[in-house]
């Protein structure tokens, strides 16, 4: 199983009723959530691990998972409230407004972790979850303590929700420090002050996003470059999270996915992963919201 850990929630998208009256209908969603829907779309073994509510939106977010195929067992469930993103659209543009506080997912605490010994082929992190504390300390320890497993990390970093930027900084450097596999964006780098070269110290592969260009590929062998599948962009929603899916169940499909395998791979055999990737998240953009595809629409 590939366990995806970190943040869901609901998004709140903004909508106008029978009587022309503005509302909100909630749609499933969160980065790391969406991680695991594309990958148990695409087949692979999924797994999601966060803090869920007992709440309506709690057992939206079940149900969601559930019809994906993702295994959401080693989740705690609590009577505490799922968190809430209100979207508001100015221009085109989406704000938002996050209702996160005493939330079933963000007090994810330590002694929530589950034991995956035997259980767990790799694990993935990212997003916003590793901002808000205590969760983000949670997720840390989950890394660190991750023995010999295949860690891949999107960071995903977004300056507007950070409070607390040293310790942020120094909880986030440890985790890219445990990393395998490294998803980041040229913003993401700027703003650790960090090179891909620089990440292959502690990193087997760096993905560098390069938008509607595609995604090099790094390894200490060099670099190459993924090519964007050409569709009609609708939006962009969950694109980023279905290619990291893509990539992991391309890894799992080749026979890629552990450390040793990992190490030994080179350039034209993670190419694959990475063009799978590209492949699945070309669907998703291609239509409205994070829907990521199934398996049998490559």
């Amino acid at each position: 199983m590939i366990l995806c850990c970190g943040e869901a929630l609901i998004d709140m998208l903004p909508r106008t009723s029978p009587k022309d009256e503005p509302c909100f209908a909630p749609y499933a969603g969160g980065a790391v959530f969406n991680t695991a829907i594309a990958l148990g779309r695409l087949g692979a073994p999924s797994g999601y691990f966060g803090g869920l509510s007992s709440d309506l939106f709690g057992k939206q977010l079940v149900e969601t998972l559930d019809a994906s195929n993702v295994d959401h067992g080693f989740c705690p469930r609590g009577d505490r409230p799922t968190t809430l993103a209100f979207v508001t659209l100015t221009d085109g543009h989406a704000q938002y407004a996050f209702y996160d506080e005493n939330t079933a997912g963000r007090m994810l605490a330590i002694e929530d972790l589950p034991d995956l010994e035997g259980k767990v082929d790799a694990l993935f992190f990212g997003g916003i979850s590793l901002v808000s504390e205590p969760q983000a300390d949670s997720y840390a320890a989950l890394c660190a303590g991750a023995g010999d497993l295949p860690v891949m990390i999107d960071p995903n970093i977004r300056p507007g929700f950070i409070t607390d930027e040293p310790r942020y900084r120094a909880r986030l450097e440890k985790m890219l420090e445990r990393a395998d596999i490294i998803k980041i964006s040229d913003e993401d780098m700027d703003w650790l002050k960090t090179t891909p070269e620089a990440l292959l110290a502690h990193s087997t592969v760096i993905l560098v996003t390069r938008g509607a260009d595609g995604v090099d590929l790094v390894t200490s062998e060099g670099t190459t470059r993924v090519a964007a599948k050409k569709v009609e962009v609708v939006d962009t929603v969950g694109a980023g999270d279905t290619f990291n899916a893509g990539f992991l169940a391309g890894l799992r499909r080749d026979g890629l996915l552990d450390l040793g395998a990992l190490t030994a791979a080179n350039l034209e055999t993670l190419a694959p992963a990475a063009e799978l990737g590209a492949r699945a998240a070309a669907i998703t953009v291609s239509r409205a919201g994070a829907n990521p595809p199934w398996e049998n629409e490559l």
